[in-house]
Protein backbone atom coordinates (compact mmCIF):
# COMPACT_ATOMS: atom_id res chain seq x y z
CA UNK A 1 0.00 0.00 0.00
CA UNK A 2 0.90 3.60 -0.54
CA UNK A 3 2.17 6.36 1.69
CA UNK A 4 -0.82 7.24 4.07
CA UNK A 5 -2.10 10.90 3.64
CA UNK A 6 -1.73 11.85 7.18
CA UNK A 7 -2.86 15.77 6.38
CA UNK A 8 -6.56 15.12 5.93
CA UNK A 9 -9.03 15.38 4.76
CA UNK A 10 -8.85 11.66 5.61
CA UNK A 11 -12.06 10.54 3.57
CA UNK A 12 -14.58 13.35 2.46
CA UNK A 13 -17.59 11.20 3.88
CA UNK A 14 -16.05 11.41 7.24
CA UNK A 15 -15.67 14.70 7.46
CA UNK A 16 -18.02 18.17 7.59
CA UNK A 17 -17.18 21.43 6.22
CA UNK A 18 -13.71 22.46 7.68
CA UNK A 19 -14.57 25.63 9.30
CA UNK A 20 -13.08 27.06 12.76
CA UNK A 21 -10.13 24.06 12.80
CA UNK A 22 -7.22 24.54 15.68
CA UNK A 23 -3.74 25.31 14.04
CA UNK A 24 -1.57 22.30 15.27
CA UNK A 25 -0.28 25.59 17.02
CA UNK A 26 -3.12 25.18 19.00
CA UNK A 27 -1.82 21.99 20.41
CA UNK A 28 1.09 20.94 22.82
CA UNK A 29 2.81 18.59 21.20
CA UNK A 30 5.35 17.05 23.19
CA UNK A 31 8.20 15.46 20.32
CA UNK A 32 9.59 12.91 23.30
CA UNK A 33 9.96 9.21 22.85
CA UNK A 34 5.94 7.25 23.36
CA UNK A 35 5.69 5.17 26.07
CA UNK A 36 3.09 2.77 27.38
CA UNK A 37 1.80 2.89 30.58
CA UNK A 38 -1.13 1.31 32.63
CA UNK A 39 -4.10 3.79 33.53
CA UNK A 40 -5.97 4.23 36.71
CA UNK A 41 -8.56 1.32 37.31
CA UNK A 42 -10.64 3.65 39.53
CA UNK A 43 -9.87 6.54 37.09
CA UNK A 44 -11.24 4.83 33.77
CA UNK A 45 -14.14 3.63 35.97
CA UNK A 46 -14.86 7.45 36.69
CA UNK A 47 -14.78 8.49 33.32
CA UNK A 48 -16.92 5.39 31.92
CA UNK A 49 -19.99 7.01 33.87
CA UNK A 50 -19.89 9.93 31.31
CA UNK A 51 -18.92 8.17 28.13
CA UNK A 52 -19.24 4.33 28.48
CA UNK A 53 -16.78 4.52 24.52
CA UNK A 54 -13.83 4.84 27.23
CA UNK A 55 -12.15 1.66 27.46
CA UNK A 56 -13.33 -0.55 30.32
CA UNK A 57 -10.07 -1.41 32.29
CA UNK A 58 -11.20 -4.16 35.00
CA UNK A 59 -11.72 -7.87 35.23
CA UNK A 60 -8.11 -8.59 33.66
CA UNK A 61 -7.81 -5.81 31.25
CA UNK A 62 -5.40 -4.08 34.45
CA UNK A 63 -2.96 -4.16 32.28
CA UNK A 64 -3.79 -2.79 28.97
CA UNK A 65 -1.33 -0.36 27.77
CA UNK A 66 -2.29 3.38 26.74
CA UNK A 67 0.24 4.92 24.69
CA UNK A 68 1.50 8.35 25.41
CA UNK A 69 1.75 11.55 25.44
CA UNK A 70 0.19 12.40 22.08
CA UNK A 71 -0.30 16.08 22.45
CA UNK A 72 -1.35 18.24 25.34
CA UNK A 73 -4.27 21.02 24.67
CA UNK A 74 -5.76 23.37 27.47
CA UNK A 75 -2.80 21.10 29.83
CA UNK A 76 -4.73 17.87 29.42
CA UNK A 77 -2.26 15.18 28.44
CA UNK A 78 -3.91 12.48 25.68
CA UNK A 79 -3.10 8.95 25.72
CA UNK A 80 -4.66 6.23 23.67
CA UNK A 81 -5.14 2.22 24.05
CA UNK A 82 -3.60 -0.11 22.45
CA UNK A 83 -5.35 -3.57 21.00
CA UNK A 84 -3.99 -6.33 20.98
CA UNK A 85 -3.22 -8.25 17.67
CA UNK A 86 -6.41 -9.82 16.10
CA UNK A 87 -6.82 -11.77 12.82
CA UNK A 88 -9.61 -8.90 12.24
CA UNK A 89 -6.73 -5.99 12.15
CA UNK A 90 -5.31 -7.63 9.31
CA UNK A 91 -8.80 -6.99 6.86
CA UNK A 92 -9.66 -4.05 8.34
CA UNK A 93 -8.18 -0.48 6.77
CA UNK A 94 -6.78 2.49 9.15
CA UNK A 95 -9.13 4.52 9.69
CA UNK A 96 -9.31 8.29 11.00
CA UNK A 97 -9.41 6.87 14.64
CA UNK A 98 -7.77 3.53 14.05
CA UNK A 99 -3.75 2.99 13.44
CA UNK A 100 -2.49 -0.34 12.75
CA UNK A 101 0.74 -1.19 14.05
CA UNK A 102 3.14 -2.95 11.30
CA UNK A 103 -0.36 -3.52 9.01
CA UNK A 104 -1.95 -5.01 11.92
CA UNK A 105 0.04 -7.63 12.44
CA UNK A 106 1.28 -6.10 16.28
CA UNK A 107 -2.21 -5.14 16.56
CA UNK A 108 -3.58 -1.55 16.47
CA UNK A 109 -4.11 2.21 18.33
CA UNK A 110 -7.50 3.35 18.73
CA UNK A 111 -7.53 6.76 18.35
CA UNK A 112 -11.24 6.76 19.13
CA UNK A 113 -11.06 6.13 22.88
CA UNK A 114 -8.21 8.49 23.82
CA UNK A 115 -8.83 10.47 26.96
CA UNK A 116 -7.19 13.07 28.97
CA UNK A 117 -4.85 11.32 32.01
CA UNK A 118 -3.16 12.90 34.86
CA UNK A 119 -0.11 11.15 35.45
CA UNK A 120 -0.80 10.45 38.95
CA UNK A 121 -3.54 8.31 37.36
CA UNK A 122 -0.50 6.34 35.32
CA UNK A 123 1.66 3.98 35.79
CA UNK A 124 4.79 2.80 33.14
CA UNK A 125 4.53 -0.81 31.75
CA UNK A 126 7.30 -3.39 32.75
CA UNK A 127 8.23 -4.31 29.31
CA UNK A 128 11.89 -5.80 30.28
CA UNK A 129 12.34 -9.40 29.77
CA UNK A 130 13.39 -11.06 32.84
CA UNK A 131 14.91 -14.79 33.15
CA UNK A 132 11.84 -15.74 35.76
CA UNK A 133 9.29 -14.71 32.74
CA UNK A 134 7.56 -17.66 31.36
CA UNK A 135 6.60 -18.03 27.56
CA UNK A 136 3.65 -16.26 27.73
CA UNK A 137 4.52 -13.48 29.66
CA UNK A 138 8.40 -13.30 27.45
CA UNK A 139 5.77 -13.52 24.02
CA UNK A 140 3.66 -10.62 25.55
CA UNK A 141 6.64 -8.01 26.23
CA UNK A 142 8.31 -8.54 23.29
CA UNK A 143 5.12 -7.98 21.22
CA UNK A 144 5.02 -4.60 23.52
CA UNK A 145 8.47 -3.71 22.93
CA UNK A 146 8.16 -4.49 18.96
CA UNK A 147 4.61 -2.25 19.33
CA UNK A 148 6.72 0.71 20.97
CA UNK A 149 9.60 0.47 18.43
CA UNK A 150 6.91 0.94 15.41
CA UNK A 151 5.06 3.28 17.51
CA UNK A 152 8.08 5.44 18.27
CA UNK A 153 9.36 5.27 14.77
CA UNK A 154 5.76 6.35 13.48
CA UNK A 155 5.35 9.05 16.24
CA UNK A 156 4.91 12.26 14.26
CA UNK A 157 2.47 10.20 12.15
CA UNK A 158 0.59 9.02 15.10
CA UNK A 159 0.26 12.48 16.84
CA UNK A 160 -0.73 14.01 13.90
CA UNK A 161 -3.22 12.15 13.50
CA UNK A 162 -4.13 11.90 16.96
CA UNK A 163 -4.38 16.03 17.17
CA UNK A 164 -6.54 16.21 14.09
CA UNK A 165 -9.36 13.31 15.65
CA UNK A 166 -9.40 16.00 18.55
CA UNK A 167 -10.65 18.75 16.43
CA UNK A 168 -12.20 17.53 14.07
CA UNK A 169 -14.52 15.54 17.23
CA UNK A 170 -14.40 19.14 19.66
CA UNK A 171 -15.41 21.56 16.97
CA UNK A 172 -18.22 19.18 15.22
CA UNK A 173 -17.06 18.21 12.30
CA UNK A 174 -16.60 15.04 12.04
CA UNK A 175 -19.95 13.06 10.25
CA UNK A 176 -22.44 11.00 12.37
CA UNK A 177 -20.89 7.41 12.12
CA UNK A 178 -16.70 8.70 13.10
CA UNK A 179 -18.39 10.79 15.95
CA UNK A 180 -20.04 7.83 17.79
CA UNK A 181 -17.09 5.53 17.40
CA UNK A 182 -15.63 8.44 19.47
CA UNK A 183 -15.52 9.34 23.35
CA UNK A 184 -17.13 12.90 23.89
CA UNK A 185 -13.21 14.13 24.52
CA UNK A 186 -14.26 17.72 26.18
CA UNK A 187 -16.75 16.38 28.19
CA UNK A 188 -13.81 13.94 29.39
CA UNK A 189 -11.61 16.65 29.91
CA UNK A 190 -14.52 18.68 31.80
CA UNK A 191 -14.92 15.64 34.04
CA UNK A 192 -11.50 14.85 34.66
CA UNK A 193 -10.79 17.62 36.56
CA UNK A 194 -13.68 17.15 38.68
CA UNK A 195 -11.72 13.89 39.73
CA UNK A 196 -10.27 12.82 43.17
Amino acid sequence: MGAEKVGGPYRKWELKKQRGVYPLSFYRVIWMSLKFYNAGVRYCAYLRQFDTRVPWIGSGKEGRPFIGILFEVRFFKYFAPLSSPKPKHLLIASAPDFLKINEGVWGAINLNNMIPIDFPSLLPVDMKISVSDDRAARNYKELLNNQLDWCNAHESMIVRRAVRLHTIITKDLALQNLKARCCDFALLEEKSLEFR
